[in-house]
């Protein structure tokens, strides 16, 4: 059953619509929560350390890849809310093939670039040949990550973001049970953790797959869809590169912190590990309404609904806002908790470090939430860019903090980092709504909305 984003009350809307990307976004969550988990209490302290030394790392590969699928399936949303079923079809069939080549092509620069990157940020003799096990087994899913989020993405464009979540829940079960087996069992320590997270994987993309091509009421691809188009292909990607830019460039500033906590020992880097661990699990609730918010506004943009875009960004920034303090509160209360399951025996520098960590984010969480909201509603109006101008503030914010804060203050400037970077990227994107808030206020005059 789809969402209807073009009529009725939008936040009850937009609610609706989120739940279910929250809780596919807490599935997908767990690929990583689990494997950290499991690896921390069957291998150790050390192999906890490589697979979270590998995220900065990963967010510029992985995530400069998921990047690009995000921006291919904007004119889905837009062509779906204008009611042009023929060029939503083509739109989507272009994308599923576009993310599938360009995941190959991203296969051969990862493994290129892995071990490079992983001596650039300075990782730890004691775990650099288990980091390099791990990500170098994790880029050979690249091409299926790519697949299984755009086909996540053509389902929530025309509304539907309940069957992504349905195929999520039995790729979590079988990231478990593999987890375990070749962790646990079999005894294959991060590289297990990392077979298991791309065979799980594999399981959601087929099933995404399949609702997509066979079963979404909506959509109608035919083979002759699927046939990439230059003309296509270059509005998409034109749409795609700035969000992958934006990816890549806090990547860059997330690996010079990585960096500076790698210089702290592997204690600290597993106690950052973990507490970021617990940071992204918060942040779900914020980043699902976001991603609501993006489709939402993609659709009415297509429709020309202008007056209900304006209204609904202004309700959904104060329910985001109060979100980000409850998060707040439960990340000081119950993160240092949680932070204790990825422990086999209690660690005091771990838990220091977690706690420290912990507390810098909880004090400026609701900087996250005008983030979440602003970047998403401007990237359903296809205004992509500003994705990217937003990444520099960041990759300003984290460089400063490394570079210059981390001499002085040590690992607390570390902690703040995140906050100092949000903050950055906030002010550009309000003030590019702002100035988009102006010329849609005209426009709905214009209508007589």
């Amino acid at each position: 059953m789809k969402n209807d984003l073009l009529n009725g009350k939008p936040v009850r809307s937009i609610l609706s619509f989120a739940l279910p990307i929250m809780a596919s976004s807490m599935l997908q969550y767990n690929y990583n929560l689990v494997d950290n988990i499991i690896v921390g209490r069957f291998v150790g302290t050390d192999a906890l350390a490589a697979v979270g030394n590998v995220g900065s790392i990963n967010s510029f590969i992985i995530g400069a890849s998921l990047g690009l699928t995000a921006g291919f399936t904007i004119p889905v949303a837009q062509s779906f809310g204008a009611g042009d079923k023929k060029k939503m079809n083509k739109y989507a069939g272009n994308s599923i093939s576009l993310a599938l080549l360009i995941g190959l092509i991203i296969v051969i620069v990862a493994h290129i670039l892995s071990t490079p990157l992983l001596k650039l940020i300075n990782t730890p003799d004691d775990i650099i040949e288990m980091s390099s096990q791990y990500v170098n087994i994790i880029y050979y899913a690249v091409p299926i990550q790519m697949s299984l989020n755009n086909f996540n993405a053509i389902s929530r464009a025309v509304g539907d973001s309940k069957k992504p979540l349905h195929f999520l829940i039995v790729s979590v079960i079988v990231n478990l049970c593999l987890d375990l087996l070749f962790v646990g069992y079999f005894k294959w320590g991060v590289v297990g953790a990392a077979w298991a997270t791309a065979l799980s994987q594999l399981v959601a993309a087929v099933l995404s797959a399949i609702s997509v091509l066979k079963h979404n009421k909506e959509l109608d691809i035919k083979k002759t869809d699927l046939l990439i188009s230059g003309r296509i292909s270059w509005t998409q990607i034109k749409l795609g590169v700035p969000i992958s830019l934006q990816f890549t460039i806090t990547s860059i500033g997330s690996m010079v912190l990585q960096t500076a906590v790698n210089g702290f020992g592997s204690n600290v880097i597993a106690g950052f590990t973990a507490a970021g661990r617990v940071e992204q699990l918060t942040n779900i609730p914020m980043s699902g309404l976001g991603v609501g918010t993006m489709t939402f506004v993609s659709q009415n943009y297509g429709a020309g609904n202008y007056r209900r875009i304006i209204n609904s960004v202004k309700k959904i920034l104060l329910l985001d806002i109060i979100v980000s303090v409850v998060c707040s509160i439960i990340l000081f209360v119950i993160g240092p908790s949680v932070v204790t399951l990825f422990m086999s025996e209690y660690n005091e520098q771990i838990m220091f470090a977690a706690k420290r960590y912990l507390l810098a984010i909880a004090e400026c969480y609701s900087l996250v939430a005008v983030l979440f909201v602003f970047r998403n509603t401007l990237q359903g109006l296809g205004f992509t860019y500003s994705n990217m101008i937003a990444g520099a503030g960041e990759l300003f914010g984290r460089i400063a903090v490394a570079l210059i804060f981390t001499p002085l203050m040590g690992f607390d400037a570390i902690c703040y980092a995140g906050p100092a970077a949000w903050l950055l990227a906030d002010i550009p994107l309000v003030i590019i709504y702002l100035t988009k808030e102006r010329k849609f206020k005209k426009l709905a005059i214009e209508k007589g909305e």
